[in-house]
Formats: structure tokens, C-alpha cells, sequence
């Protein structure tokens, strides 16, 4: 006989009904109902998961929006989380733009307005002197990732403090929905440290803190206890940050990186999967990263991030730290990021270019003769008809990257790119655009979502326990994403893998960067003869009954 699903003895009757871990609602059997005190709780009618699954869908089906769909997943995950983990992961193509971007936008811009229940934990610089004791307050201590945002610098929405509560609370669910990382194991947080947006201040409904933000120094101050007091509440945790203002994400990840098991989603994550659709694109061109002249639009956060780790992967190929610099021209908002410039930070101005300003990105493009543009720099329409013709004017097949998000911030639509370019652009964008007919031939849009990196480094990080993470993880997940792009797919104009079966993507990515860590003597636990059956035996699976972690 098959083992009775699993049922904690220490809840009983409503308790456990609404408790979202064991919960399982009208899937309780009679043996359960009984031994439980659920008799008379529950309609007669015992349902599998399955029919639990058909029910959702058809309430999904009766929203009338992406907004109302993502409210009532998490509404669905609050009082039954094997059976929204089932849903997600039932159609992760369909399910994980709604839990995560660029449904999630929405969801930020609206958060004080559309709160239901609190989910994970919410820190505030008042707590200074006291995160290990409110910390304390998680009733999990076996926690092995923590996701934490200031919602500093979310998507393309810039500074919005507490309404960036959603987004450490939906990559964590991708962690699982996407990766199988067990989910007892998983705290998002969100730090409230004041925000510079005036109107949220002033919105009565705003639910952190009415404050402008600390100094850069107080704001280490702050981290600086979070991250001791994490260890200690957590030891051996892996502490994920996202969505913090440019130069703290840049300051923050410097100053812990080589003392605690620590990443930014934003940069490295970002960088990853940029890497990652460029191997693809010049797979199909049959060229090197190493001879790539890249150009891009932005140089926050994002475009310094993927900068530094298209420089570790040119010199993976051979290419001096210098020479590879050299490869790469950064511009922004203030034009060409050039040695005269007085407004540079340090890490920009390691990529200053010695030359005349200038302020016209098309001109820029015309003297740097780039192979590849990518934007990051959230300016709509930047790559216009001007600018993609003349990509296609210096490359047989130019590569143009606009990842800028949501789709409002795109620097140009997939339909522009592939229409201006006349079909030749390998393209990628931050939001999933709809496939684009030009000449006859239809080409899928490549989406350079992070999506693809950031679960699978969670599940290798989650089965090895490494010591320290670095950019050369992430290099190994960029490659091993590449790798899964056939040449049926290429040859569609596709970048990355389908999403229809991103589990076992994940794994498989997953375990190409656990042999890394492994290869290079990173790893705290013993190595495995089968790693990628190990890894997959780790993972979890979304059935009553079934091991959480």
C-alpha cells in the first residue's frame, strides 16, 4: 500500500486546516478527518491534487487580469503551499510571469493597496541593536537562503521602499517553482530603510517606514549587524540580495563577498544570464566572446555587473584583464563613460574610455563599431531605426540585447529589431515579446531572464554548501544554460532554453555549476559519483505526504 500522506500531530482541527504547510483543504482522507478533529469541517468530497489543480485553473480563468491572478496565487499560497507549487509548477511558461515579472510590477506599484497577510519577515533600521533577537522571531531555524530587498532600485520603477516587499518573496518561490529548492529552507525579507519617493510617503496606505534613507555609511552600519545577526540566527545561510539602490548593491556585495556566503541577483544573476545569450548568439555565429567588441546602454549596477563578468569569460578564453576591458565601452545618461568625466564612481570608471564626450548613442555605435549592444539602462525606444541599421550595417548578424524592464523600459521591441535589422538580429529582451514575422519567417524572441540562473545557483549552492560564491559560478551556470539551446532552436532565433520544462533545465544547470564548485575544492560536503542524480534526489516535489526539505 501506498504511505499515508503525512500529518502533524501537533495541529489539530482548524488549526491545521488553515495552516499552509500542512494544510491540504479538501484532500484530507477520512482517516485523517478523523484522527485530526476535520470531521464536519470539510465537504464530504475527497479530492486528489490533481482535481484540487482543475479547480484553481478554472479560478484562475475567471480573473480578469494578471494582477488579480497574482493576488489570488498568493492568496493561494497562504493557506495551501504544496498546492501553489503545484499550479506554478504545473506550466512554469505560463505561471512564472504572473508570480514573478513582469506581473510583479504591478504587484509593487500597488502593494500598500492590494496587502493581504504578511509573508516572510519585514526589518527596519529601528531594529538596529536588535536584528538576532527579531530574527529569532522566524519559527524555521534550518534556513539556508535568505532573499532581502530595500525595494532600493526595483525593475525599472526605481526607488519604492516597502512596495519592493513582493520581490524577494516571488524570486524565492522561483527558487522552487523553477528549481525544486525545498521551501521550509527558504526567508525573504524585506529591509525597510526609508525611501526617497515622496508620493509613496504620502500615500496613506503605504505600509514601511515615512523616512528618506540613511547615509551610505549607516546604511553599512545597518547590513553590517543584518549579516552577522543572520549567521548566528542561521549559520552557514546564503544571504541573496536584490533590488538595492545601484551603488549600495555594488558597495554591499564588495564588502561581504569574500566573508559570507553571499550574491546579488541584480548584477551577477544579471551578468549570468547576459553571458549566457551571448555563448548561444555567437554559437550561431560561430565566433568567440573574446573577439566581441560590446557596447552598452547603462552602466548601474546591471551593466557594471555583466561588464565584470564578460570580463572573467574572455579571459576564460585566454583574453588579459586589460585587452578585455578594452573590449568593452559603457554609456549612459550622462553620453560616453570617458576619462574626463568628473561624475564616474570607481567602478566605472575602470571601463573610461579615453575620448571626446558624447551624448548621441547612434554616433557612439558609429565610432566603437560594436558586435554587441546591450541595453540596461530602463530608456524606451533608445535602440531606434538609426541605431539597430547601423548594427546591421557593421555585423552579418548583430547582437542586441534590450533588457531593460518591464516592457515600458525596453530599448527596443523584438518586431523593431528583427524589422530594422532585415531578420538578421539575434535578439533578447528583458520581457517576453510576442514572436515577430519578417519575410516569411517566423522568429521566437529570446527572454534574458534570470530566471534560468538564479534557482539553479540556488539548488547547487543548496546541495554543496560551498565556502564562498564568485563570479566564475556564474560563468559555469551561463554556459550551462547555453548548452541546452539545440540548433533547431537557434536557428528560430531563440537565445535560451524553453521554459516547459525548466526543472529539469535548472537541474541540469544546476549541476554543471555543482561540478564546478566541486572541480575547484569549494564544496563543504563530499562528492557524489552521480551529481545530477544526487542534486535531483534533493529536490522538492509538490505532493501531500511528499519531503519538504
Amino acid at each position: 500500500m501506498p504511505d499515508q500522506p503525512h500529518v502533524s500531530a501537533a495541529l489539530h482541527g482548524a488549526a491545521l486546516l488553515n495552516d499552509p504547510i500542512h494544510g491540504k483543504g479538501t484532500a484530507f482522507t477520512e482517516e485523517e478527518r478523523r484522527a485530526s478533529g476535520l470531521e464536519g469541517l470539510l465537504p464530504a468530497r475527497i479530492d486528489t491534487i490533481e482535481t484540487q489543480l482543475e479547480r484553481v485553473l478554472g479560478h484562475l480563468a475567471a480573473k480578469p487580469n494578471e494582477l488579480e491572478q497574482y493576488i489570488y496565487l498568493q492568496a493561494l499560497c497562504d493557506r495551501n503551499e504544496t498546492l501553489f507549487y503545484a499550479t506554478v509548477m504545473s506550466d512554469p511558461a505560463r505561471f512564472v510571469p504572473i508570480v514573478y515579472d513582469p506581473t510583479i510590477a504591478d504587484a509593487c506599484l500597488t502593494y500598500g493597496h492590494i496587502y493581504r497577510r504578511p509573508q516572510g519577515m519585514y526589518l527596519t533600521k529601528r531594529m538596529k541593536g536588535r536584528f538576532k533577537e527579531v530574527l529569532a522571531n522566524w519559527p524555521v531555524r534550518d534556513i539556508r537562503f535568505i532573499c532581502v530587498s530595500s525595494g532600493g532600485r526595483i525593475l525599472g520603477l526605481g526607488d519604492i521602499g516597502a512596495n519592493g516587499a513582493p520581490i524577494p518573496i516571488g524570486k524565492l518561490q522561483l527558487y522552487t517553482g523553477c528549481a525544486g529548492v525545498p521551501p521550509d529552507s527558504l526567508l525573504p525579507i524585506h529591509f525597510d530603510i526609508g525611501t526617497t519617493n515622496a508620493a509613496l510617503r504620502a500615500d496613506s496606505l503605504y505600509t514601511g517606514l515615512r523616512d528618506e534613507p540613511p547615509s551610505p555609511d549607516e546604511i553599512d552600519a545597518l547590513v553590517d549587524e543584518f549579516m552577522e545577526a543572520a549567521n548566528a540566527a542561521f549559520p552557514g545561510v546564503c544571504v541573496h540580495f536584490e533590488d538595492w539602490k545601484g551603488a549600495d548593491a555594488i558597495r554591499l556585495l564588495a564588502r561581504y563577498q569574500d566573508q559570507y556566503l553571499v550574491y546579488n541577483d541584480d548584477i551577477q544573476g544579471t551578468a549570468s544570464i547576459t553571458i549566457a545569450g551571448l555563448i548561444t548568439a555567437l554559437q550561431i555565429k560561430d565566433e568567440k566572446l573574446a573577439d566581441q567588441r560590446i557596447l552598452f546602454a547603462g552602466a548601474g549596477s546591471a551593466g557594471i555587473g555583466i561588464a565584470g563578468m564578460v570580463v572573467e569569460a574572455m579571459r576564460d578564453e585566454g583574453l588579459g584583464e586589460e585587452d578585455a576591458r578594452g573590449r568593452i565601452t559603457l554609456f549612459d545618461v550622462g553620453g560616453l563613460v570617458e576619462a574626463s568625466r568628473g561624475d564616474l564612481n570607481p567602478s566605472q570608471k575602470l571601463y573610461a574610455r579615453e575620448g571626446k564626450p558624447e551624448k548621441d548613442f547612434q554616433a557612439v555605435v558609429d565610432a566603437v563599431k560594436p558586435t554587441a549592444i546591450i541595453g540596461v539602462s530602463t530608456r524606451q525606444g533608445l535602440f531606434t531605426e538609426g541605431v539597430v541599421s547601423a548594427m546591421a550595417k557593421l555585423n552579418e548578424r548583430p547582437i542586441i540585447f534590450a533588457l531593460s524592464n518591464p516592457t515600458d523600459k525596453a530599448e527596443c521591441t523584438a518586431e523593431q529589431a528583427y524589422q530594422w535589422s532585415g531578420g538578421r538580429a539575434l535578439y533578447a529582451a528583458g520581457v517576453q515579446f510576442p514572436d515577430a514575422v519578417v519575410g516569411g519567417k517566423t522568429f521566437h524572441p529570446g527572454q534574458a531572464n534570470n530566471f534560468y540562473i538564479f534557482p539553479a545557483i540556488g539548488l547547487a549552492v543548496y546541495a554543496t554548501r560551498p565556502k564562498r560564491i564568485d563570479d566564475k559560478m556564474f560563468v559555469a551556470a551561463a554556459r550551462g544554460s547555453a548548452d541546452q539551446v539545440g540548433p533547431a532552436d537557434r536557428n528560430a532565433g531563440m537565445l535560451f532554453p524553453r521554459q516547459d520544462n525548466i526543472l529539469e533545465t535548472e537541474i541540469t544547470t544546476a549541476t554543471r555549476v555543482a561540478e564546478h564548485i566541486f572541480d575547484r575544492g569549494l564544496a563543504t560536503v563530499g562528492r557524489p559519483d552521480d551529481v545530477r542524480g544526487w542534486i535531483k534526489g534533493m529536490t522538492y516535489t509538490p505532493a501531500y505526504g511528499a519531503p519538504r526539505s
